[in-house]
């Protein structure tokens, strides 16, 4: 498999992946495609004396953040990362992950995931190179701006990193891209995944016809409404959008309540409609919404979110599916996901492992990743029936 990477410039450094507790699966598939590309690559291009280490059978390196009885950890690496252009690869929402603490079995949260980055970040000591981490889902990314008395999490985070040595931030569909203005002198990219849902779509739902009189965008609510005009935009259909009308009188859990979602658009009457979002959390502002559009004589609904978190269970999505309230859900890989998640028939994993791969290849070559945050001619590809397994 050709990977179509023209190169124009050696590596910055030896190439390094570390995976965080509970990224394994994800980085094995990114070291897959590395080792295969730069193993072919280096035949035709590189002598092994010019670039010794250049082709690898594997990227990874190995580190572990080790606990003590009471909690406390420590990061280890598990070899020499001088010189070495460093990726680090953390899920700070995978609370599949357990350690011990006082003879019980906890749940990591994303407080625990974001101080073993850091442990890791400080084993290397400042002998790496360059440390670039890819984060999917940005830790505290929903606390990214103040209202009254209260803390600014995200930007915190983004900063302490920059002063702990990290070069690039690499996040994925990010709540609020503004976050990046925390943090102006340093790389900062936020990556859609907009291309790799279309494919996915296609690959899954072959009968899915993609224009203006059979297909829709739906936002859940005025935030998503950049994210919701691109794929209108590339997919040349109309979008349609809800607003939440709020109690604010009231603070439940933390936020005012909804009332209730308003629809703004054309008819949607007998069109498949796609609802894009960030991420589900408890997912009844989806599944409401979902309910709504189909009272309004909807065909197949299908829900593409870049993080499925469904911190509430998957219970109501099953009824949804059962009811024909929905068809398919799509989400990435790029955070955890259940065993029970995977099972369902309702559900779709996105494998976001060869896009990771491109954009780690062409920065450890100091190239630009221009043209893969922008799939224009991708999409245009697809819909051009050229589609690839």
């Amino acid at each position: 498999m050709s990977d179509g990477l023209k190169l124009t410039s050696i590596p910055v450094g030896p190439l390094g992946i570390i995976a965080m507790s509970g990224c394994e699966d994800i980085a094995a598939k990114i070291n897959e495609y590395l080792v295969e590309w730069r193993g072919e690559r280096h035949i035709g291009l590189y002598n092994e004396n010019d670039l010794n280490g250049y082709s690898n059978k594997d990227y990874r390196i190995e580190a572990h953040c080790p606990r003590f009885g009471t909690g406390e950890a420590k990061g280890l690496i598990s070899q020499s990362v001088r010189g070495y252009d460093l990726f680090i690869i953390v899920d700070v929402f995978n609370h599949g992950v357990e350690y011990k603490m006082y003879g019980q079995k906890v749940p990591m949260s994303p407080d625990d995931h974001y101080q073993d980055l850091k442990r890791v970040i400080s084993a290397a000591g400042g002998k790496a190179r360059r440390i670039s981490v890819i984060m999917p889902m940005l830790y505290e990314g929903r606390q990214h701006r103040r209202s009254a008395r209260e803390s600014l999490d995200c930007a915190l985070c983004l900063q302490e990193l920059a002063n702990m040595g990290v070069d690039n931030i690499i996040t994925f569909d990010a709540h609020d891209a503004r976050v990046q203005n925390a943090v102006p002198l340093e790389g900062f990219e936020n990556v859609q995944p907009t291309y790799q849902f279309l494919k996915a779509l296609k690959k899954n739902i072959p009968d899915v016809q993609i224009d203006k009189d059979h297909l829709m965008i739906i936002s859940p609510d005025e935030g998503g409404m950049n994210r919701c005009m691109y794929y209108s935009s590339v997919l040349e259909v109309n979008l349609g959008m809800f607003y939440k009308r709020r109690d604010y009188a009231r603070i439940v859990n933390g936020r005012n309540p909804i009332v209730a979602h308003e629809f703004l658009g054309d008819s949607v009457e007998g069109k498949d409609l796609i609802i894009v979002d960030d991420m589900i959390s408890s997912g009844d502002s989806a599944l409401d919404i979902a309910e709504k559009l189909k009272a309004k004589g909807a065909g197949r609904i299908f829900i593409a979110t870049s993080f499925g978190l469904f911190c509430e269970g998957l219970e109501s999505f099953d009824k949804a599916y059962a009811d024909g309230i929905i068809d398919r859900v799509f989400t990435t890989n790029l955070i955890y996901r259940t065993p029970e998640l995977k099972q369902r028939e309702w559900y779709v994993e996105v494998d976001m492992s060869k896009y990771i791969a491109y954009i780690i290849d062409n920065i450890n070559h100091d190239m630009s990743i221009s043209d893969l945050l922008n799939p224009v001619h991708r999409i245009n590809k697809l819909l051009g029936k050229n589609f690839e397994e």
